[in-house]
C-alpha cells in the first residue's frame, strides 16, 4: 500500500510531542515536508526524525500534489488561514486546538470544508483517550442515569505560560486559559454527553494576577522565559456556566490562582451514578448498590491519545470518511468560548 504523503506546518512544541512521533509511528504516512516560519526549527525536524525536506513558506507545501495531508500546529491566528488555504488547495487537514481564535475564523474554516468537501479535522486529542471514550459508552449505556450536571476544574497555582510572549496576546491567541485548556475540557464533555444543542451561555475572565508582568511570581513557565517587554491582555482565570438540552455545565479555570493547588478534573454528575475523571487518566465511579455506597476504579492501560487521533485522521483521508473530530462536531466548543468571552464583556448571559 502506497504511503500518505504528508506536512507538517509549524514545528514547535506540539509538533514535536505528538504529531511528527505519531506520524512516524504510522506506516501509512510519510513525512514529506516539515515547515517552519523559524528556518532553525525545520532544520532541526529533519535533522531529529532523518526524514523529509525543511521548508520556510507553507505555500511551497501547498503547491504539491503528492501532499495528501497537512499538520497545522501554528500559533492560533495563522489555524484558519493556513486550514482554509489547505483546504482550497485540495488538502486534508487537522488543524490543532483550538480551531480559530473567534468563532468567525472558526466558522470560515467550517465553510471551506464543505465548499471543497476535503477533512478538516481539529486536534480534540481527548476524544481519543481511553478513559473519556470509556465514560461515553457508559453515559450511552445508561449507567449514570439522568446526566445532569457535568463540572470541569481546570486550575494550576501559578502557571501561565510564556509571559509576555504568543500565548498571552490575544491579537495571536485569541485567549488565555480558556482557548488554551477549556477548550479541552469543554470539548471532552460536549463528546461525552452527546454534542448536546447549546442554549445559554454565562462567564466571567479574569485578566488579573499576570497584568503586572514585573510582580508575577510564579511556579512554572512551560513555554519559555518571561519577556518583561511583551503582551499580557488575555485571561490567566475563567469562570463559566454553560445550559444545554443535556445537562447544565459549569466551569472553573485558572492558568494562575492565589490558591496553591493543582486540581484538574471533570465530574459527570447522575441520578444513578457519577464520575470523576482526572484528567488526563484514569476514573473512578460512585454509585450505590443493595443499600450501600460504592466506588470503583476501573484499572486499564492507557494507550497514547495523539497516535490514536493521527491514525484516525489518516483512516480518513485515506477512506475520505469522517471521524469524532470533525470541524461539524468541534464547532460547538468554539461557540461556547466565544459566548463565554462575550458575556464576559457585556456582562450578562447570552443566549446561542
Amino acid at each position: 500500500m502506497e504511503k500518505l504523503k504528508v506536512a507538517v506546518i509549524g514545528c514547535g512544541t506540539i509538533a514535536n510531542a505528538a504529531h511528527i512521533p505519531a506520524y512516524m509511528k504510522n506506516e501509512k504516512a510519510e513525512i514529506k515536508y516539515f515547515c517552519d516560519i523559524i528556518p532553525e526549527r525545520a532544520n532541526a525536524a529533519v535533522e531529529k526524525y532523518g526524514c523529509g525536506k525543511a521548508v520556510y513558506d507553507y505555500h511551497e507545501v501547498l503547491a504539491d500534489p503528492e501532499i495528501s495531508a497537512v499538520s497545522v500546529c501554528t500559533p492560533n491566528f495563522m489555524h484558519s488561514v493556513i486550514s482554509v488555504d489547505a483546504l482550497e488547495a485540495g488538502k486534508n487537514v487537522l488543524c490543532e486546538k483550538p480551531a480559530a481564535r473567534i468563532l468567525p475564523e472558526a466558522q470560515r474554516m467550517l465553510e471551506a470544508a464543505d465548499r471543497t468537501g476535503k477533512i478538516l479535522n481539529i486536534g480534540v486529542c481527548n476524544r481519543f483517550h481511553d478513559s473519556v471514550t470509556r465514560i461515553k459508552d457508559y453515559i450511552d449505556e445508561g449507567r449514570l442515569g439522568e446526566v445532569y450536571h457535568v463540572y470541569a476544574s481546570f486550575r494550576a497555582h501559578r502557571s501561565i505560560p510564556g509571559l509576555g510572549g504568543a500565548f498571552t496576546t490575544k491579537a495571536i491567541a485569541g485567549g488565555g486559559a480558556l482557548i488554551d485548556w477549556g477548550v479541552h475540557y469543554i470539548d471532552l464533555i460536549l463528546y461525552c454527553v452527546g454534542d448536546p444543542k447549546i442554549k445559554t451561555v454565562s462567564g466571567t475572565a479574569f485578566c488579573k494576577l499576570g497584568k503586572d508582568m514585573r510582580s508575577y511570581v510564579y511556579k512554572s513557565m512551560w513555554a519559555g522565559p518571561p519577556d518583561y517587554n511583551g503582551t499580557y491582555d488575555v485571561d490567566d482565570s475563567v469562570v463559566g456556566l454553560v445550559r444545554t438540552e443535556g445537562p447544565v455545565i459549569s466551569l472553573n479555570g485558572a492558568w494562575a490562582q492565589n490558591i496553591g493547588k493543582s486540581e484538574t478534573f471533570i465530574d459527570f454528575m447522575g441520578d444513578k451514578a457519577g464520575v470523576r475523571l482526572d484528567y488526563g487518566g484514569h476514573f473512578t465511579l460512585y454509585t450505590a448498590e443493595h443499600g450501600a455506597l460504592v466506588e470503583y476504579r476501573p484499572d486499564f492501560e492507557l494507550s497514547n491519545m495523539y497516535e490514536n487521533e493521527i491514525d484516525s485522521f489518516l483512516d480518513c483521508v485515506r477512506d475520505n470518511t469522517r471521524n469524532r473530530a470533525d470541524i461539524h462536531r468541534i464547532i460547538h466548543s468554539s461557540e461556547i468560548m466565544q459566548a463565554i468571552y462575550d458575556s464576559s464583556d457585556l456582562g450578562h448571559e447570552v443566549n446561542i
